[in-house]
């Protein structure tokens, strides 16, 4: 006879429904919910699974810094927003992530009123709900006027990421509006620490922590693509094998050890690691039913 193994959870992680559809007085199509677990990641036999997002990254400005490799992957879109965006739509994105990264002084101390019209501009190129990721400050008060969620961002402790919900909640903001970002790691550059975070925050939010029991994002692509195992090719060190093939699966690994820790939403940066992620979280989500037909 099996034990019956199942763990019981007193807490439950807090969906949190991004984007607004027309009836509801937004703009959008559809809108996507991440986060409603009452269990740890993709464990469906011992209570309800959140299923994760993925959203894919789009630049305000041309990102010059990016390697060749990824630029190329997404062809000739990457000088217009609009059309990028777009082309992550049709690829299977469930959101965008747009950064506007010409708002930095380095990369073109664009203006407030430009970032607003690059923002317009995505909007009317595509109906799925949008991450705005910007260098503003006094984003709380506005997300409270406005009712956007929001992205409560800090370093990798646990104790601090709940410090900030609990400034957010002190300056009006609900925090079941919050999604929480304790920073990412790329696959080989501090990963396991991060991951060893994320998980005691989810396992807290089960346990009853209303203040760590919001859904985590992940910002993938930014950190995998900083990796030098995602630059080098294989001219340089021939054992690491073909840089086209080597830096997607790269950016899709780290994207799905963070799914299995209680990563709710993923942002990346490259198409055939979306395809890959998809793939990931399809099998896994699956894998309950697969083996009871077996």
């Amino acid at each position: 006879m099996i034990p019956d193994t199942k763990k019981p959870w007193g807490g439950k992680i807090q969906a949190v429904t991004i984007g607004a559809t027309q009836a509801e007085g937004g703009t959008r199509s559809s809108t996507v919910t991440i986060g409603g677990s009452a269990t740890l990641p993709f464990l469906d036999f011992e209570g309800a699974c959140g299923k994760p997002a993925i959203a894919m990254e789009v630049w305000d400005v041309y990102p010059q810094d990016w390697p060749d490799l990824l630029k190329e992957s997404l062809g000739e879109v990457l000088d217009d927003p609009a059309r990028w965006a777009k082309a992550c739509c049709d690829m299977g994105a469930d959101l965008i992530c747009l950064r506007l990264a010409g708002c930095h002084p380095d990369l073109g101390d664009r203006s407030a009123a430009e970032a607003a019209e690059t923002v317009k501009q995505v909007l009317q190129a595509v109906s799925v709900p949008l991450i705005i990721w910007g260098h503003y400050k006094t984003l709380t008060a506005v997300c409270t006027a406005y009712k956007h969620k929001l992205i409560a961002e800090s370093p990798c402790d646990v104790n601090i990421a709940k410090q900030v919900n609990i400034l957010a909640q002190d300056m009006g903001f609900s925090v079941e509006d919050i999604v929480i970002y304790p920073t990412s790691a790329a696959l080989g550059y501090g990963l396991e620490y991060i991951y060893s975070v994320m998980e005691r925050a989810r396992l807290a939010g089960l346990k009853g922590d209303r203040m760590l029991a919001q859904p985590i994002l992940c910002d993938i692509g930014t950190e995998a693509w900083a990796a030098k195992e995602t630059r080098v090719s294989e001219n340089e060190i021939p054992e690491w094998g073909a840089l086209r093939h080597r830096a997607p699966l790269w950016e899709a690994s780290t994207a799905g050890v963070y799914l299995l820790c209680g990563g709710d939403l993923v942002i990346l940066r490259h198409p055939g690691a979306l395809e890959a992620v998809k793939k990931t979280v399809a099998e896994l989500a699956g894998a309950p039913a697969a083996a009871a037909t077996a």
